[in-house]
């Protein structure tokens, strides 16, 4: 919901028709005074309330127009693409709304931070006791104090509290990107067993037939007992395989289902099988793209940003606050009417001193912080991009090479065996391994795909699509 200024003008109103009402009033009023000080006082507050009002961060707490959830379900339970599950995702999720409540709390706290202290209101009234045992007001005064701060001490504060609430909102985007790529492996990963099982029917119903003619073989002394019952056993692993991988099929359904915040078994359709895009970056542009763009390198950077607002911040703790403020009262029948002025007195140089030596520390502790998740970011990016190539080349390995040799070489075993060349027991071996290079081919394909998700997470674009990289300063630009 966006915040309505509805009530901010209300009260502006309000003090203006106060002080309206104060400049009318009769010149002896003491009154009408008091109430001018008052009414300038809320004006000031209310006008750094205006100023706060109109940071960009405001609007971004606007929901966006809600999407029809019943379509994507539908998409869902019919087979979904990747897309159909991040958009579910990310305004179904419990993470994410967390993530995005904790974001709106630090944008909140500015309001916080920059605005006046409370003004202070006191009365005081002195009585004196009748004969009769009845109290009558004698002298009472009225005074109302605004504490102000030095000036420039609440841009300081503001700046702390806009580098807390680009720290959130990047905490927000970390959120959103890491349930993007888990969503993503776990759809890499149901597309294999989904592989894999049809793999599994298709090889097993090849090996009942290859059972059948052994056993036929056998009858007719053409084959020995140990090949029919290789036959049976291999028949037999393969009915054990289809069970595992359909209980691994729920097993991956309901970990989806969980990043979703669906019920544990709700259906999810077959998913579409989706080609595999080349990295066209280059090693050392995704180590810049990682140093740009990684949430986890913006936030440590934010983090020193923070410090140095903070350490700014801490200079004006030891300098005075002022205090400002009225009175009106009645002394022996007499109105009166006052002015206060004040000063705060930072007298302790010993805690003004631990103050500024506190704050740079910690402007030294987040810039190695900085510098720390930059080299782990390197470390990360050459470590993923060694198992993508790696996974990249057994993809191209066996769906080249090894597979289409098993298969030649399956037939080529079919063909002996049938002009008694060759033994069952050798037909059987090459249709084995015909069937674990499926399965390593449709391994190899998954574990790119994750890899490229883990990869894109930490260069935070696409990589299988160029695009001009900008320049550190300007990066640097567009991330503040």
């Amino acid at each position: 919901m966006c915040v309505d200024s509805k009530q901010e003008w209300t009260a502006i109103e309000w003090s203006l028709s106060t002080l309206h009402l104060a400049f009318r009033s009769r010149p002896k009023s003491h009154r009408s005074h008091f109430v001018l000080v008052f009414g300038i006082l809320v004006l000031i507050g209310l006008a750094d309330t205006l100023v706060i009002t109109g940071q960009p961060t405001r609007a971004s707490l606007c929901e966006g127009a809600e999407v029809d959830m019943a379509t994507l379900e539908t998409k869902i339970v019919h087979g979904p693409s990747i897309a159909d599950l991040l958009a579910y995702a990310y305004r179904n999720n419990p993470t994410i709304k967390a993530s995005r409540a904790e974001w709106r709390a630090k944008v909140a706290r500015y309001r916080v931070e920059t605005a006046y202290d409370d003004p202070e209101i006191m009365a005081e009234g002195m009585y004196m006791t009748q004969d009769r045992g009845g109290v009558r007001p004698d002298d009472w005064k009225v005074s109302l104090t605004q504490t102000i701060p030095f000036p420039g001490k609440l841009g300081k504060a503001g700046q702390v509290a806009t580098a807390e609430a680009q720290i959130g909102r990047l905490k927000l985007d970390a959120t959103v990107r890491d349930l993007t790529v888990q969503l993503r492996e776990s759809y890499q990963e149901l597309l294999y067993i989904q592989e894999a099982r049809r793999v599994a029917d298709q090889n097993r119903e090849l090996l009942d037939q290859l059972r059948k003619v052994g056993e036929t073989a056998y009858a007719q002394n053409r084959a020995a007992l140990v090949d029919a019952m290789k036959a049976q056993s291999q028949s037999g692993q393969l009915l054990y395989d289809a069970l595992l991988l359909e209980e691994l099929e729920r097993t991956e359904k309901t970990r989806l289902n969980s990043f979703l915040s669906r019920p544990p078994e709700a259906l999810i359709g077959p998913l579409s099988q989706e080609p595999l895009p080349l990295v066209v970056y280059k090693l050392d542009e995704i180590y810049t793209l990682a140093e740009q763009n990684l949430e986890e390198v913006r936030m440590a950077q934010a983090g020193v940003e923070k410090a140095r607002s903070s350490l700014a911040l801490a200079r004006y703790e030891i300098l005075p606050q002022f205090k400002l403020g009225a009175s009106i009262g009645e002394e022996d029948s007499e109105n009166q009417v006052g002015v206060l002025a004040g000063l705060s007195v930072p007298l302790w140089f010993g805690k003004n001193a631990g103050r500024l030596e506190q704050a740079r520390a910690e402007v030294e502790v987040a810039t190695a912080m900085k510098d720390a998740q930059v080299n782990e970011s390197r470390a990360m990016v050459r470590d993923t991009y060694f198992r993508l190539q790696n996974s990249e080349r057994l993809v191209r390995l066996y769906r080249d090479q090894l597979l289409p040799q098993a298969a030649k070489s399956m037939e080529l075993a079919e063909t002996w065996y049938r002009q008694k060349q060759g033994s069952f027991s050798d037909f059987i071996e090459t249709e084995a391994v015909w069937y674990n290079f499926q399965l390593a081919l449709a391994r190899a394909k998954a574990d790119y795909g994750k890899f490229l998700a883990r990869l894109e997470k930490l260069a935070g674009r696409s990589l299988s699509q160029k695009q001009a990289i900008p320049n550190e300063a300007g990066s640097k630009e567009g991330s503040r």
